[in-house]
């Protein structure tokens, strides 16, 4: 298995990397933006992606989008193919494109947004922290890239100040970035069951 920053090369993967964020947002029932292959072909025609192959097989993928002039970097798009689950490797990207936006763009701000429960525990043990949507980027570009997602009505009624998704942020100006308390999925998965009953409750009526 080899995860690795993108090149041209892999553009032939563009159409099932989107597939298959496409189909993983139906089986688990969260919101996932979709991208469209022509969007996803760009990211990897400019470098700004790292993905996972295994014997030329599409195995995994994520992508990086830079907002306010560079300030803040996001790391976008985390996707495994079914075939390859269940084996850490989302972890090994989410380091890997950590790991190339640091070095890509030193000064900004890495953050990502999440429903997923072990997006959020990979992300918090690479050094992310839970933060407020303020704390991140208010560029409207990001903002109506949710727009595909199930959940993009309640991210307009919060006025898109929160939304069910968990804002995480990795910030180089911290002296360190390691987690203080160790990772307590209990809390964080009673915190987001709250967040569903009150916002889709509000949905219903």
């Amino acid at each position: 298995m080899k995860v690795v920053i993108v090149n041209i090369s892999h553009i032939k993967f563009s159409k099932v990397i989107c597939e298959t964020i496409k189909e993983s947002a139906k089986v688990r029932g969260t919101g996932i933006a979709e991208r469209t292959p022509e969007y996803i072909t760009k990211k990897i025609s400019t470098g700004d992606a790292v993905i996972a192959i295994h014997k030329d097989e599409f195995a995994g993928f994520c992508y990086i989008e830079t907002w306010d002039n560079k300030e803040f970097v996001v790391n976008s798009g985390l996707i495994v193919h079914p075939n390859f689950r269940n084996q850490g490797l989302a972890k090994k990207i989410k380091k890997k494109i950590l790991e190339y936006s640091k070095k890509k763009y030193p000064k900004a701000k890495i953050f990502g947004i999440t429903t997923g429960l072990a997006v959020l525990k990979i992300n918090y043990e690479l050094g992310y922290q839970p933060v407020t949507f303020s704390e991140l980027t208010t560029d409207e570009a990001f903002w109506n890239g949710c727009k595909t997602c199930k959940n993009y009505d309640v991210l307009l009624r919060m006025d898109k100040k929160m939304c069910l998704c968990t804002g995480m942020l990795y910030d180089p100006n911290h002296d360190k970035n390691v987690k203080e308390h160790p990772y307590n999925s209990k809390v964080l998965s009673r915190l987001k069951k709250i967040k569903q009953a009150l916002f889709l409750k509000k949905n219903k009526k």
